[in-house]
């Protein structure tokens, strides 16, 4: 039978999303719980790969197992073998065709800035706490410019181990994905970054994110995302917000 199982998690303690050796990670620690529960040696796989320190919301994973379990039974069992930082909100059986990552229509993430002069100590695992003066409204039409089909070279990561990490295609090598929505609003002392698209590269979202804040401080002007976009080059685009901010927040089949 095969599953979907959707989950939150809290990555501040994990490596990430997929099995490492010698690292605790989400992968990782889905595998050893389904393992234990059922007896059987399978590999979840998920909707995308989120870094070290980024959390989700609503992750999805796919899973084919052979015991019968009720979904309300997965579900309880694999919470109470699940370390508390992971929990699974959802299991329900799904079409043989089902793949977490290759059926995958669109995802929705956020980034959280915290504004306000001292930042709770509750908080600082899931926000980027700055209070520097920036120009939202700068933040804002920067933000537009990536809405659309672009290629999104400039915005993603440039390590040895992208070939093999890509976010969410098999194929590295394309870069080009659809963004649907890209927009900040804000709450109280949040300022949200909330962006829709039918994939991401690795290290996308907090590439763009650095490289907004770069334009609401004037160290560039909005309309020079063009500019950066069409250089395909990752020097070309800012710097790279911490994960810590970073929520996969849906993921839409």
């Amino acid at each position: 039978m095969n599953w979907k199982l959707t989950l939150s998690y809290d990555g501040t303690d994990f490596h990430g999303w997929q099995v490492q050796p010698c690292h605790a990670t989400i992968q990782g620690e889905l595998f050893s719980a389904i393992e234990r529960i059922t007896g059987e040696s399978v590999l979840p796989q998920g909707s995308g790969r989120t870094d070290a320190g980024v959390h989700a919301l609503a992750q999805v994973a796919s899973v084919e197992l052979a015991a019968p379990i009720p979904p309300s039974n997965l579900v309880r069992a694999l919470n109470r073998t699940l370390p508390a930082a992971i929990r699974i909100l959802n299991a329900e059986h799904a079409p043989p065709d089902f793949h977490a990552r290759h059926s995958v229509r669109a995802k929705s993430y956020e980034y959280r800035i915290f504004r306000g002069e001292i930042c709770p100590p509750w908080l600082t695992r899931y926000v980027y706490a700055l209070n520097w003066p920036v120009d939202i409204d700068k933040m804002q039409r920067a933000a537009s410019f990536v809405i659309g089909e672009r290629d999104f070279t400039s915005f993603a990561a440039t390590d040895p181990d992208l070939s093999t990490r890509e976010s969410d295609s098999d194929t590295p090598q394309n870069n080009i994905r659809t963004i649907f929505s890209s927009s900040w609003t804000e709450e109280g002392d949040l300022l949200i970054y909330k962006v829709r698209g039918n994939g991401f590269l690795h290290h996308m979202v907090r590439n763009l994110v650095g490289t907004f804040l770069d334009a609401g401080r004037s160290h560039i002007a909005p309309e020079d995302i063009s500019t950066i976009l069409e250089h395909r080059s990752r020097p070309a685009a800012g710097p790279t917000a911490p994960a810590r901010g970073l929520f996969l927040n849906t993921v839409e089949y």
